[in-house]
């Protein structure tokens, strides 16, 4: 009897260790899955641990797919720690860029997240790849969180800063990223993919040349959990699909979105009319510009993917341009909406060239108004005839970059890392072949770029070498990466200075350099990221909030007419590239108040109209005329109170604002937008570089974009280490200013009948 109760106390010691709840290392071990091969496989296996070791069936499943491995310890506090990291934009041993602490959408733990750990900066053999694949994925893919990580050493952790900074800008990368001082074995290697939904469960993808489509499968069924369809379609079959208006943009980097220009990434000439055309790529317009840097019109309005008036167009991002004099055309390489744009010069109208659009879906009043509103279906959503056959997938255009015209009918669309060439005829607008490799393709066109770059002779060394670490080159041919950032123009050779955010001139003849200085900036008017034609709000989990504004004042006024003055206030040591212009200036008045600052000076509508709205026209003149003269006169006595006036001085810029005021409360709210450079004083004389970008980054970081402790000082190592006068920077500084009006009831006359409308007059002071 002794002998059978200690062989029973062995088999209960034992079999504790495998109910669950308790399960053993070495077991789970014995069982782990090799993560070697990336075949997808459907099955699963299930381990049944034998019957007397537990006296009662136990199971636990353990799945084949061998490109996954399960979520063990180890990978449960790589989760942990990001959970825990997201919460503080820095941390003992994190720190994070590219984050929007009041973006609380960021934080829903109930969602599908993708991480891409590894090391961003140095360990990544093809960053090209990876940024491209990461950056499709979150196009077709806009309910999942995107996370880069970066692993660095305590010593480094200033300077991978500040790299990685200079990547967020270069690659137009929206998603946060985290720059850790930790590691994780899960994530040792070039590059670790983690899907992982509500922060459980990780699917770790290890492989060096893993197929996008893997990772598109595996996001695809962690978002079938929801409750929701999921929004993404076949992974290539619509990579040029229209994108929504709310297009995410990157937080960190809004310092340099005040700048004149952001990432100047490509440039080409009209020779014979002397224009330049420039992609502001991350300002996603064009500005076409003559050779002494006065702007002559401007291409898209705000990002997204839209054909119309150069007003209204909108693009992603765009690179290359090439010119047609024939034609009078300008082609544009529309890189993140991966689309060949055509913009008609004599008409004004950016038009769509690859791909080809469908007429089914365009036709009808109504998928117009719905399109507007963005309420049409997935299934009504303009798709080319041939999208989902394989033949168009293969072709497809990915992150085009460079253009070059090959002969009458063609034209030659290569990517950044010169990996991939797509040949397009122009006639029918399709592409014809593919060709992959750089070997293959300098066969095809080698000549001509070859051709194009001999005139990189003519550049300073000095030139050169800081554009190749702001630019992505290509290792084969490192100075193909300036294909598109260079043209020749008269005797001068112009190229986009991407590290110093200006456009430089060369003349070839004299060899002397200057950096262009622009004009007539009032054809850019306000810039998308500071006002709507609707008062901007932000929807956020926890409700909406209002934009802020820079100066709020409430005034108590009896009804009538109000004639507004704004004075600002220019910054301190800061003086005005031109004046201000109507064009940068935008009103709106809210409540029971009416704007009359335009309507009181607008010109006759130039449409025409049919016989009998002539008719009650002429009716309305005649009954309003004389009130209309007394009107007109007394405007005109009083010079002041004109309101599309805008004075300037060294100091001062003062807008006028007339509204109509009811009983009641209202606001009226004026965005304006100042063009600044830093004055050229002694104090200025004796500054270093450091202090110049230092007074920039305090007049333009803006306490509530929450960049100020972030990316201030790396934005001024930026700006220090570029090349050029800091003085010669043109900058903007946006207003924003919301005043209160609360009215009272109207007076009465003596009659005790009529009412008496009041004329006031206020005035505001703004310091910015």
């Amino acid at each position: 009897m002794f002998i059978r109760c200690r062989h029973l106390k062995k088999i209960s010691r034992l079999s504790s260790r495998f109910v669950p709840g308790n399960p053993c290392d070495r077991f789970r071990r014995s069982f782990t899955v090799s993560a070697a091969s990336l075949a997808p496989l459907s099955a699963t296996d299930t381990v049944i641990v034998p019957k007397p070791l537990l006296g009662e069936n136990f199971s636990r499943g353990f799945s084949t797919i061998p490109q996954v491995s399960q979520a063990s310890s180890q990978h449960v506090d790589l989760l942990s720690y990001i959970k825990s990291a997201i919460d503080e934009l820095q941390g003992p041993s994190h720190y994070w860029l590219n984050l929007d602490k009041e973006n609380k959408r960021f934080f829903n733990r109930k969602a599908t997240y993708l991480v891409v750990a590894g090391q961003w900066l140095n360990g990544i053999s093809d960053l090209n790849s990876v940024v491209e694949n990461v950056k499709l994925l979150q196009q077709r893919f806009p309910d999942v969180y995107f996370v880069g990580i970066n692993f660095s050493n305590q010593a480094r952790t200033v300077d991978d800063r500040f790299e990685l900074y200079n990547l967020i800008v270069k690659e137009y990368l929206t998603f946060p990223m985290l720059l850790s001082e930790k590691e994780f074995p899960e994530a040792a290697g070039e590059v670790c993919y983690i899907i992982s939904r509500e922060f459980e469960n990780p699917l770790i993808y290890h492989e060096k040349d893993l197929d996008i489509s893997v990772l598109s499968r595996a996001l695809e069924e962690s978002l079938a959990h929801d409750n929701e369809k999921p929004k993404s379609v076949k992974l290539f079959s619509n990579t040029w699909s229209k994108q929504a208006d709310n297009i995410k943009e990157s937080h960190f980097c809004s310092p340099f979105q005040d700048l004149l220009l952001y990432f100047p990434g490509c440039i080409s000439a009209d020779i014979t009319g002397d224009r330049l055309f420039l992609s502001d790529s991350n300002h996603h317009r064009i500005l076409i510009l003559d050779s002494s840097g006065k702007i002559l019109d401007s291409i898209g309005c705000c990002p997204g993917f839209e054909d119309g008036e150069f007003e209204s167009a909108k693009m992603l991002r765009p690179a290359a341009s090439l010119y047609d004099e024939e034609e009078d055309c300008l082609y544009i390489v529309d890189s993140e909406n991966h689309a060949i744009r055509r913009a008609d010069m004599e008409r004004r109208v950016l038009e769509t060239v690859y791909p080809k659009q469908s007429e089914r879906n365009n036709s009808g009043i109504w998928s117009w108004v719905m399109n507007k509103l963005g309420l049409r279906k997935d299934d009504d959503t303009t798709v080319p005839a041939n999208a989902k056959s394989d033949e168009f997938d293969a072709h497809s255009l990915i992150f085009p970059w460079h253009i070059l015209k090959h002969d009458d009918d063609s034209l030659l669309v290569i990517n950044k890392s010169f990996q991939k060439l797509w040949m397009m005829n122009l006639t029918s607008g399709e592409i014809e072949e593919v060709v992959e490799g750089i070997p293959k393709i300098l066969e095809i066109c080698g000549q001509l770029i070859m051709e194009k770059l001999s005139h990189l002779k003519h550049l300073p060394p000095g030139w050169l070498q800081q554009q190749t670490e702001a630019l992505s080159s290509c290792k084969e041919i490192p100075a193909a990466a300036f294909l598109s950032s260079f043209t020749n123009l008269g005797d001068d050779t112009v190229m986009a200075d991407i590290a110093g955010q200006r456009v430089l001139k060369l003349n070839r003849k004299s060899g002397a350099c200057s950096s262009i200085q622009f004009s007539n900036l009032g054809i850019l008017g306000l810039p998308y990221w500071l006002a709507i034609p609707l008062e901007r709000v932000y929807a956020l989990s926890n409700g909406a909030r209002k934009a802020a504004f820079s100066h709020t004042q409430r005034f108590q006024l009896l009804p009538g007419k109000v004639k507004a003055r704004l004075n600002i206030e220019i910054p301190a040591g800061t003086e005005l590239v031109e004046p201000l212009q109507e064009s940068c200036i935008w009103r709106q008045a809210r409540g029971s108040a009416t704007d009359m600052s335009v309507s009181e000076t607008a010109e006759e509508p130039s449409e025409k109209v049919g016989v009998s709205q002539q008719w009650y026209d002429e009716l309305d003149n005649l009954a309003f005329q004389t009130l209309n003269d007394e009107v007109a006169a007394e405007e005109e006595s009083d010079d002041k109170d004109k309101p599309s006036e805008v004075n300037s001085d060294e100091k001062h810029v003062n807008i006028n604002c007339i509204v109509n005021i009811s009983p009641g409360t209202s606001q009226l709210i004026v965005y304006a937008a100042l063009y600044l450079r830093l004055t050229r004083s002694s104090n200025s004389e004796d500054a270093n570089r450091e202090e110049l970008a230092s007074r920039i980054a305090n007049i333009i970081v803006n306490q509530d974009r929450n960049t100020k402790n972030m990316g201030r000082d790396v934005f001024i190592k930026l700006l220090s280490e570029s090349s050029g006068d800091l003085r010669d920077l043109v900058f903007m500084k946006p207003v924003s200013v919301a005043i209160s009006l609360d009215s009272m009831d109207h007076p009465k006359a003596d009659n005790s009948r009529d009412i008496i409308l009041t004329d006031s007059s206020i005035e505001v002071h703004v310091s910015l």
